[in-house]
């Protein structure tokens, strides 16, 4: 059963060592998915899944290796504490490296498993994606990682969009109020693709594995470099 969940994320900036020079903009974005994280971690789960966009739709298994050398610095994370394999090569997405050095810098020693889903899972199957992860175990904390619309201004990624905005204001209602179902389920994914918002999918994971009972709060919401970014809780 899905007992809490973290909404963050997952620009490699976000690590101050690929930030470098401009580490200080995103002070306050790392703060609260800290903040969000550790209302996770306080909640004891038996499990911890980080869900985030890649290219396939795989799981991750404890130890799984992970490297921001792409981004230009030797800096390598495993998903979860305990041993990997030995001389792994890095091989988690982008969106799950970052997901484990949040992990790491919470200091969470416990269970965690990773699953990276793809921009082009239907939403169905997110949902059935979502079903199962919360019937794994007894008690279990989502780590979410996924962005809003990378569309917000003309310097965005994807240039400036005008139905970006209004997009990304109705995922920070849904964040806000945990509206999985009316919320987040029912997001057009044809939309969410045009719109370049790469959290569509892990979101639709984290409707599927939420029943109801938890409540939402949103701790972050800025479009820093023209995409959206949201962090909150779900408890």
């Amino acid at each position: 059963m899905l007992v809490a969940a973290a909404v963050c994320p997952c620009p490699p900036l976000l690590v101050p060592e690929v930030a470098s020079g401009a580490t200080a903009e995103l002070d306050d974005l790392r703060a609260a998915c800290d903040a969000a994280l550790a209302a996770v971690l306080a909640a004891a789960p038996e499990l911890l899944v980080v869900v985030g966009p890649g290219p396939g739709h795989e799981h991750w298994e404890q130890g799984a290796a992970g490297s921001f050398q792409p981004f230009g610095v030797d800096l390598r994370v495993r998903l979860g504490s305990g041993p990997g394999p030995a001389g792994a090569a890095p091989v988690l997405p982008p969106s799950l490296a970052v997901g484990a050095w949040l992990l790491e810098r919470s200091g969470w020693q416990g269970a965690v498993r990773g699953l990276s889903v793809p921009d082009y899972l239907e939403p169905q199957l997110c949902a059935e994606n979502g079903r199962h992860l919360a019937a794994t175990a007894e008690r279990v904390g989502l780590l979410v990682l996924g962005e809003g619309s990378a569309r917000r201004s003309v310097k965005a990624p994807g240039y400036l969009d005008d139905r970006a905005e209004e997009f990304d204001a109705g995922i920070a209602r849904s964040l806000a109020d945990a509206d999985a179902d009316g919320g987040l389920a029912a997001l057009d994914d044809g939309l969410a693709f045009e719109l370049m918002a790469s959290g569509r999918a892990p979101w639709q994971v984290l409707a599927g594995a939420a029943d109801g009972r938890l409540r939402g709060s949103l701790l972050y919401q800025a479009a820093p470099y023209g995409v959206g970014y949201f962090v909150a809780g779900w408890s």
